[in-house]
């Protein structure tokens, strides 16, 4: 039994000497500091109002715990096995994205209804998830011609925009774009590496302009979307609600300076100026309380990650590992200048988190899965 566990404990140990050291030091950078600018986005407000000030530091505490392990079973299944279970994963998250539709049981939070909740308080967002399971279903399609030394055609390309359809309807519906926007990213991103036709490329970019503009005309997307992207243009067109946001989400960031006002000790955040600064806001936090050096270094470590992942997408010889390290590469990317793009003013307001810093428990597991992806085709390259 003895010799078991010895044999047990050195598999994990070796597995882990074997992860690429640059991609763990800057997520694991990333999670420190997010971790602390949840605390600091919280603890001050929460004391005042007589609650626990270390909430919600608790709870990211616990999503990042179970993450880190979602995130290691990720990296023990070799990633090209994945296709035998691309249909029951994408199952799930279509069944998941039904469920919040379903009256009683969806949750709606900020006009999207997009959660499910549990007893003590636990909810889960399924659209979360859906991005893995989209990412992993089309490379899965789009990378069978290549063991047959053949680029995919137009039909592949069909299908793997059929298999994205189901689970991208179900999320506008909620509705929510923001998630809508970065899986179609990954998708494009996707589309390109593979080595389909460039018309699918451009055809796909007019559908998105075109489709956008229409949503809105006919209005599918809701009242509450809407003013997001009045405020956008108009930060007085809605001023109590997205224009206020809007707002105090610039003078927060931008009375930071160079070094901040020092972490725990910004006046805007310490004051709860900014609405879901824990969530959606947290780069506000580190703009007044760290400053701009703050700041920089967190997008220095978000391009440390960017650049290694490249990295390792370049090292693989197989093309359905190079698609879904490209997906996820495209995923974060997008999700990450959406997210700071949006508390400075420069793309209009979506409420999405911002990867490894913002709290949020689904967005939490799906980024460390997310993570374990590209080990997994690390560890394989």
């Amino acid at each position: 039994m003895s010799i078991i566990n010895n044999f047990r404990r050195n598999r994990i140990k070796n597995s882990f000497s074997q992860f690429d050291r640059v991609l763990t030091f800057s997520v694991a950078a990333l999670l420190l500091i997010g971790t602390l600018l949840v605390y600091a986005a919280t603890k001050s407000w929460f004391a005042s109002q007589g609650l626990d000030p270390q909430y919600y530091l608790k709870r990211h505490i616990v999503n990042i715990f179970i993450g880190v392990i979602l995130a290691y079973g990720t990296t023990l299944i070799d990633y090209r096995l994945l296709r035998a279970y691309t249909p029951i994963v994408w199952g799930l998250a279509v069944l998941g994205l039904v469920a919040v539709l379903i009256p009683h049981v969806g949750s709606t939070v900020n006009g999207a209804r997009a959660w499910i909740s549990f007893p003590g308080g636990f909810q889960i967002q399924p659209a979360e998830l859906a991005k893995i399971a989209i990412i992993v279903g089309i490379s899965m399609v789009l990378a069978e011609k290549n063991d047959a030394n053949a680029n995919p055609t137009d039909i592949d390309v069909l299908k793997a925009l059929a298999i994205s359809a189901v689970p991208m309807l179900l999320i506008l519906a909620q509705p929510d774009l923001g998630t809508v926007a970065i899986i179609s990213a990954a998708i494009l991103a996707i589309i390109a590496t593979s080595g389909a036709p460039t018309r699918w490329v451009v055809g796909l970019l007019l559908v998105a302009i075109i489709g956008g503009f229409g949503a809105v005309k006919t209005g599918v997307v809701s009242d509450y979307q809407i003013k997001r992207l009045q405020s956008f243009v108009d930060p007085s067109a809605d001023p109590q609600q997205s224009g206020y946001q809007l707002r105090q989400s610039r003078i927060t960031i931008g009375s930071g300076g160079l070094v901040g006002k020092g972490l725990f000790s910004g006046p805007q955040t310490n004051g709860r100026f900014v609405p879901e600064q824990q969530t959606d806001f947290i780069f506000t936090v580190a703009g007044e309380e760290l400053g701009f050096l703050g700041s920089g270094l967190i997008l220095a470590l978000f391009m440390l990650f960017f650049l290694r992942a490249f990295m390792i997408v370049r090292r693989t010889n197989d093309l359905f590992g190079r698609l879904v390290g490209i997906g996820v590469i495209a995923w974060f990317a997008f999700q990450a200048f959406e997210n700071i793009g949006m508390t400075m003013g420069l793309v209009p307001m979506t409420g999405v988190p911002l990867p490894f810093l913002s709290y949020g428990g689904s967005s939490m597991f799906a980024n460390l899965i997310g993570l374990g992806l590209l080990q997994n085709i690390h560890l394989r390259s």
